[in-house]
């Protein structure tokens, strides 16, 4: 498990420093600027708790993480013992130690004073184990588990006071106490008062641990890996729900990708016409660019003389599960689980149609799947083997598990604390997994509020042209290198096949 305190500062450029996440910056103070949830509460002694205090609640979860994860493990390694073949031929040779042994493992493995109801691991202790999710015998690592997640939403709740409200509390202590029922009945609450929208935002900074604690308390035993890959820190590959493998989505999102040259409309040209090399201009180019299917690729001739290219990648349409172009549901489910999609092929075909030339620096910037899609280029090992990726920029995108394949390329992460996807790679607040020390991270709350307007680029591009300004001139920095004129600005039209 990674380290739980002490989150380091992370360099942006030559003098200039960002805090993490779990430090709070000139904007924690808008923790409360989405409208009242339901008046005041009662709030639990933690809520008024010091950032020192949130820390321990995380070094706690940590502790009963890194518990609960050895307490499987035991709980494993002992099944295999108990039921492999050294034990059987030993059990051949010397009978009466043989029983002692599975006598002792098997007290080990069942006792409420040892591992609970811990068998797990090979045929029969997945069978055994079914056996106990369909009884409800909860292991001791389940509890353990439990418990950490627990702390993770407490600490959630301390900065960020609507997850404070007695019907947000409702739903969180019915989910920790595995009662579905209440569970259901709190949610519906919370959602006839707030609304859908509101009350998905309000919850958004523990959904990950929500979910995984949905799936380790139900009775549904192929689902349990969600939830144990989540409290480790990994990203889950399997569905919360139905235990689906991520597998699935290779034969739902096959296409080899298309890139074909268009013609810019007049909106779209209009804005293209102020360009510059500034965040917030490149913001503003992606929320013209639309969601249905355009890119665009910018050719800069910059001030030191060498030529460099931009290429700026929207996000996910959200009318339809799937169409016909790699910005749907579909893709960016895939997106977040693989590296290989239809959209990152389509990306590769559209540079090289456009002949940008190998050994070329290039800059990514992408809004949510188009950040998740940019992450997955610099990823690939054949794209950085050809082009320089020397930025990776991206806004509201669950970039955290991912890694570029050359470790110079810098990574900068903008992201609306108020804003949901970015949290879907199961690092919310109040994780104890920490980014890269080489990548920057820049996190804020605020009046955006409600999913999805907080997830729009219009909500982040008006941040950075507001009070957060002192963001959009560090990034602004950091992509110095890009200034220059603007020779070529060519959109895409990418299409699965």
């Amino acid at each position: 498990m990674p380290q739980a305190t002490g989150n380091p500062t992370r360099q942006l450029s030559d003098g200039q420093q960002k805090n993490t996440p779990h430090t709070p910056d000139i904007c924690d103070g808008l923790d409360g600027a989405g409208p009242a949830d339901d008046g005041p509460a009662v709030r639990h002694p933690a809520a008024t708790a010091t950032r020192t205090d949130t820390e321990l609640l995380i070094a706690a979860s940590v502790l009963l993480a890194d518990a609960a994860l050895a307490a499987r493990q035991a709980g494993a390694d002992l099944t295999d013992a108990l039921t492999g073949g050294r034990f059987a031929l030993q059990a051949l040779r010397r009978p009466a130690w043989a029983l002692g042994t599975a006598l002792s493992c098997a007290h080990a493995l069942t006792s409420p004073a040892g591992l609970g109801f811990g068998p797990n691991g090979g045929v029969i202790g997945e069978l055994a184990r079914i056996a106990g999710n369909v009884t409800r015998r909860r292991p001791a690592a389940v509890a353990m588990a439990v418990d950490a997640f627990a702390l993770r939403i407490e600490a959630a709740t301390v900065t960020h006071p609507n997850l404070d409200s007695a019907h947000a509390r409702r739903l969180t202590g019915a989910v920790v106490a595995g009662d579905r029922l209440e569970a259901v009945r709190a949610l519906h609450a919370l959602v006839e008062r707030l609304g859908v929208t509101r009350a998905l935002t309000t919850v958004s900074p523990v959904i990950m641990e929500l979910l995984a604690l949905t799936g380790l308390l139900d009775e549904n035993p192929v689902n349990d890996g969600f939830s144990w890959v989540t409290l480790a820190g990994g990203v889950p590959t399997t569905d919360p729900f139905l235990g689906l493998p991520s597998s699935l989505l290779k034969y739902l999102n096959p296409g080899p990708g298309r890139a074909e040259r268009v013609d810019a409309d007049p909106i779209l040209a209009k804005v293209l016409g102020t360009s510059r090399n500034d965040i917030v201009s490149y913001i503003n180019d992606i929320g013209a660019l639309g969601n249905h299917g355009l890119v665009l690729l910018r050719r800069i001739a910059c001030a030191d003389g060498t030529a460099r290219h931009v290429l700026l990648l929207p996000g996910t349409s959200f009318a339809l599960l799937s169409n016909s172009t790699p910005q749907d549901l579909v893709g960016a489910f895939d997106g977040c689980l693989r590296t290989d999609t239809t959209y990152t092929r389509a990306a590769k075909k559209l540079l090289r149609r456009a002949g940008v030339p190998a050994g070329s620096e290039l800059m990514l910037v992408g809004h949510s799947l188009g950040g998740l899609t940019a992450m997955n280029l610099a990823a690939d090992v054949d794209v950085a083997s050809e082009y320089r990726i020397t930025h990776v920029v991206t806004l509201g995108s669950p970039i955290d598990a991912k890694r570029p394949a050359d470790h110079t390329t810098r990574v900068i992460s903008l992201v609306n604390k108020h804003d949901v996807i970015p949290m879907l790679d199961g690092r919310g607040p109040a994780s104890p997994h920490d980014i890269p020390a080489g990548w920057v991270e820049l996190a804020w709350l605020d009046e955006s509020y409600d999913y999805p307007l907080s997830h729009a680029p219009q909500a982040y591009s008006d941040s950075l042209r507001g009070e957060l300004a002192h963001y959009r001139e560090q990034v602004n920095a950091s992509i110095r290198r890009y200034d220059g004129e603007i020779t070529g600005n060519q959109p895409y039209m990418l299409r699965d096949k």
